[in-house]
């Protein structure tokens, strides 16, 4: 271990506040009062402009082997992250012990090695259009959990983007980024405020569009990507837990999909949908 590291015995350092910051104060539009306290202006400009956190060994690699710029880390203190040799010179590297981190961050499990990365702007919706073949798009779909599953998902299984309405979770929450493994770090992503607009912004492009649906009277997905040529667009369409695809949205798209399962049960989660839904629809990812 060569690379020189700041420890810190307390986790209530001003100098480590901005691990401790939730979803909505890493991107705010203003800080409260209670985080403000104690940080440095040089911090509250960084936060301001809006940041990531990601954890753990995998994740803080993806991010970085993925270009994003890294802000401030924080590590073990007894044994560092072999990550932070990746770091450049200028960031500064905390290092805390296992306890001090964990309450720090409220995990039950201080992990070894978490960092807080700046934000890149979302993809123009018709830059990700012109280049993208393989699309999972999300309406109202508000768990960060399930978020990240579907996109590790959607990754595995050949998709190149990924767009969310405005009501659905952040893929680069800490949880969602958790889940993913990082994924959501390789996989471009745009959200939209109007699903409409981009249904038919993608039928003016040639995208053939499935929402998936538990409606045991539409096609079957295996039926519908079977009939799909294998240099066809395609964009997948999936809805919240709770009451799936709006109807408005199941009237504009041009298949309307279920997946075949025992009658005794209506539906899957939506990430374990995603999966099934991908794989029957996007084709092999083996050249």
């Amino acid at each position: 271990m060569t690379r020189p590291v700041i420890v810190v015995d307390s986790p209530d350092d001003p100098r480590i506040q901005s691990f401790r910051l939730r979803e909505r104060e890493l991107r705010p539009r203003r800080l409260p009062d209670r985080v403000r306290t104690g940080m440095r202006p040089e911090d509250l400009e960084r936060i301001d402009a809006g940041l990531f956190v990601a954890e753990g060994d995998l994740v803080v690699e993806r991010a970085l082997r993925a270009g994003y710029r890294v802000r401030s880390v924080l590590t073990d203190a007894t044994r560092p992250s072999p990550i932070v040799e990746w770091i450049d010179e200028s960031v500064e590297i905390f290092a805390a012990s296992q306890e001090a981190r964990r309450m720090l961050t409220g995990l039950g499990v201080a992990l070894d090695i978490i960092a807080l990365f700046e934000r890149r702007p979302l993809v123009d919706v018709d830059s990700l259009l012109d280049t993208a073949r393989r699309i999972v798009i999300a309406e109202r779909v508000d768990n960060p959990t399930n978020i990240g599953a579907m996109v590790r998902s959607a990754v595995a299984l050949g998709a190149d983007a990924f767009v969310l309405d405005h009501e659905s979770s952040d893929p680069l929450a800490r949880r969602a980024l958790r889940v993913s493994m990082g994924t959501s770090l390789l996989l471009p992503h745009t959200r939209i405020r109007s699903i409409d607009r981009l249904l038919e912004n993608m039928h003016e492009r040639g995208f053939e569009t499935c929402a998936l649906t538990p409606d045991p009277d539409v096609s079957s997905i295996h039926e519908v990507g079977s009939r799909l040529d294998g240099a066809a667009r395609v964009a997948l369409l999936l809805g919240s837990e709770r009451d799936g695809l709006s109807e408005s949205t199941l009237h504009l798209v041009r298949h309307r999909v279920r997946i075949p399962m025992n009658d005794r049960i209506d539906s899957l989660n939506v990430a374990a949908a995603a999966a099934v839904a991908c794989f029957a629809l996007f084709g092999p990812t083996d050249s």
